[in-house]
């Protein structure tokens, strides 16, 4: 049995039937997976992007976390690159008053949307792409545990009159350059392998431990891996449905083309004018997720959870439509999750 965590792009599927914003979507997918015993429902971030609808996930996560009672609930995650950690801190320290000890704050560094996009939100100011994330995480948790270095500009502020209520900090990443960051600021490490699904090694892991042990935390680190996930009754099913996911990326990274999500079963055609080198990224990816029966994808979890020595999996499920969607985290929650 595993934490389960979802993470929810809330894309916009437009083979939904009742046509709902995906937003409100999203609501009712994390009532279906605090149903089906999942740990965790996170929000990601995204921005000027007519597939995804989650621009702002402390929004959706006071939403969620208010009409769920106890799964956890957290952004998975907010794009820090673009905000004041002082916002962000005061935020989630509301947030984590509001629904104590249900609130997750995961960051990343990606800007999760394009460089207009980026220019716009940091608007009149001036954008930043990654270059200060090290010294803004670390502003953001000491907003949050009131822990400065001396002569901190700051070190006198308060985020709010309840220093008791904090969220539970995460940072995402890929790769191991914002693993050790994880492990020398003292945050519990998500890594996102649907984002680059192949390469990635256990030494990631072995170095953010050995970053987290030689600063002194205390506290046990967390390790989530994060991973693409697609279940149904049959393995053809889980690999019809899964084939929207597999073709939109296929196509992003062979031929630079973007859009919608399609219907499986226009892909099937579209697939016969793949190049070899599409055919091969395609089957790489698919090899890279875990998609499957119920039996197939307990397989597969556990081969995750060997290699990775973690029962904390997160599963990004995106399809053409939302019953499918839905059906795969049910399946998968009802099987595994804790």
């Amino acid at each position: 049995m595993y934490k389960l965590t979802v993470i929810d792009q809330s894309p916009v599927q437009q083979g939904s039937i009742d046509k709902k914003p995906a937003p409100q979507l999203s609501a009712e997918l994390a009532l279906v997976c605090e149903k089906e015993g999942y740990t965790r429902y996170w929000l990601a971030e995204h921005h000027n992007t007519g597939y995804f609808s989650g621009p702002n996930p402390a929004t959706l996560i006071s939403h969620i976390a208010s009409k769920t009672d106890k799964i956890r609930v957290g952004s998975g995650g907010v794009m820090l690159t673009h905000y004041s950690p002082y916002m962000v801190a005061e935020q989630f320290r509301l947030l984590a008053t509001l629904f104590p000890d249900r609130i997750d704050l995961g960051i990343g560094r990606a800007p999760g949307g394009d460089g207009y996009a980026s220019a716009a939100l940091a608007y009149p100011g001036h954008a930043t792409y990654g270059e200060i994330y090290s010294r803004q995480a670390l502003d953001l948790k000491s907003f949050l545990v009131g822990e400065f270095e001396p002569g901190h500009p700051f070190e006198n502020l308060m985020t709010s009159p309840y220093p008791d209520y904090n969220p539970e900090l995460w940072m995402l990443g890929s790769s191991g350059g914002s693993a050790e960051l994880a492990g020398t600021l003292g945050y519990n490490l998500a890594l996102a392998l649907f984002i680059a699904p192949t390469g990635q090694k256990y030494n990631i892991i072995e170095d953010y431990l050995r970053a987290y042990e030689n600063a002194g935390h205390t506290e046990d680190p967390k390790i989530m891996i994060a991973v693409g996930a697609y279940c149904a009754e049959t393995s053809e099913e889980a690999h019809f449905i899964a084939s929207s996911q597999l073709y939109k990326k296929t196509l992003q990274q062979t031929r630079g083309q973007d859009g919608h999500w399609k219907d499986p079963k226009e892909i099937q055609d579209l697939m016969n004018d793949f190049s070899p080198r599409d055919q091969r990224f395609y089957d790489l990816l698919s090899n890279s997720f875990i998609i499957g029966s119920p039996d197939q994808c307990e397989e597969q979890l556990a081969d995750v959870k060997e290699y990775w020595k973690t029962d904390e999996i997160a599963l990004l499920t995106v399809t053409h439509d939302f019953a499918s969607r839905a059906k795969s985290y049910q399946l998968m929650g009802e099987h595994f999750a804790l």
